[in-house]
């Protein structure tokens, strides 16, 4: 099990990155969460196998279909024991 903090650059907030963000990680099986910053950026904090970590990683850069993508970051953590995966507020 990993943890990796992914930060999401672009325009990804108000294209339901959010919500496909829940849809795959959930497909994945991978635990956490997802929110929005105040500076635009999406971020997410997402435990899971490093196979589905790394699919949910991909898939960040693509994003759902009305997301313009930039710049996807992210660095492994300290596993935090998730035991779902939400969206934060």
């Amino acid at each position: 099990m990993k943890h990796y903090r992914i930060r999401v650059h672009g325009k990804v907030q108000g294209v339901f990155y959010r919500a496909n963000t829940l849809r795959v990680a959930t497909d994945l099986e991978i635990f956490g969460w997802v929110k929005n910053e105040p500076d635009g950026t999406v971020l997410i904090s997402a435990e899971g196998m490093p196979d589905s970590l790394d699919q949910l990683v991909d898939w960040c850069k693509q994003g759902p279909d009305y997301a313009e993508v930039t710049r996807v970051d992210y660095r492994e953590m300290d596993p935090m024991n998730f035991e779902s995966f939400k969206i934060v507020r």
